[in-house]
């Protein structure tokens, strides 16, 4: 799903020239640097880094991976990504497994404000009450990214559409670099690149990113908008899982907001107009998991 390969070709591509001393004319029609200058600056041989693009040339030494991180500028997120797609000897375990009942109390415990788990193909595992009247719908079934790309009810929900696509390709690269075995992982790439041309081009920049927390903001149709504030918890163990709670600042209107949404019933119609009218469509009525 992911390769050492493609990678280099695309953080070159985006390297200004003139940034890290190449000197450019009007005749230059490479975007980016070329392999060779790559190479000249990272301090290896032309026919090694052509090698290494080629997916010829396998275990490239730290010294070697530290240059090419300093001269094509990767931040620490995408350096690590580029140690794991250049050192790779036998894919590690596909993480699964069903959430923990101790998991489980402490989603019901954090009652003011929407708390979910996700795995790392953003598979929501599960969620509480105020997760599930956020978004709308059962929260068994449903994965953001799919919600985000695919069905016209997330791309209402999300206030900062455009952004969390970012989030969500980044993310899924990421994924993809750790697990490139995951065949449940690939399938869902491969159902968003036949469904999204967004998802298509974004996911050809071979972007990474991994968000610990951050501003969120829903477009809720019944409480309004809500600019809430996310923080990833990643859980101590193999399981690939995060704890995601979304809060809002004390005295805020979205505090405010969260307050008339925990006030709906469970068998609230939270859905955006245009879902409403399907009954089976994907954003159907929700039906309170327990």
């Amino acid at each position: 799903m992911d390769d050492l390969a493609g990678f280099l070709r695309t953080r070159r591509a985006r390297v200004d020239p003139a940034a890290v001393g190449v000197a450019t004319d009007s005749r230059r029609r490479v975007a980016g640097l070329r392999r060779e200058e790559v190479a000249h600056l990272s301090g290896v041989s032309v026919d090694y880094y052509v090698r290494l693009e080629q997916g010829r040339a396998t275990q490239p030494s730290e010294q070697v991976l530290d240059a090419l991180a300093r001269v094509l500028g990767l931040d620490e997120t995408e350096r690590g990504h580029l140690c794991r797609l250049a050192q790779r000897r036998r894919s590690p375990k596909v993480p699964g497994g069903r959430v923990r009942p101790e998991l489980l109390r402490v989603l019901d415990l954090v009652g003011e404000t929407p708390a979910l788990i996700m795995d790392h193909r953003l598979d929501v595992l599960a969620g509480n009450r105020l997760a599930r009247l956020l978004h709308g719908r059962p929260i068994p079934g449903l994965n953001t990214a799919r919600h985000i790309f695919l069905e016209e009810a997330g791309h209402g929900l999300y206030a900062d559409w455009e952004k969390c696509t970012l989030d969500v390709v980044g993310h899924l690269r990421l994924a993809a670099g750790k697990y490139p075995e995951d065949p449940r992982l690939a399938s869902l790439i491969g159902e968003l690149a036949m469904g999204s041309e967004r998802f298509r081009r974004l996911w050809a920049r071979a972007d990474v990113r991994a968000r610990t927390h951050g501003r969120k903001a829903y477009r809720h149709p019944l409480v309004g908008l809500l600019e809430l504030h996310q923080e990833n918890f990643a859980l101590p163990d193999e399981s690939g899982m995060e704890l995601l709670v979304l809060s809002a600042a004390p005295g805020s209107p979205t505090e405010d907001g969260l307050r008339l949404l925990a006030g709906l019933g469970d068998d609230a119609d939270v859905r955006p107009v245009e879902a409403s009218r399907q009954a089976d469509g994907p954003g159907g009525v929700h039906t309170p998991s327990h």
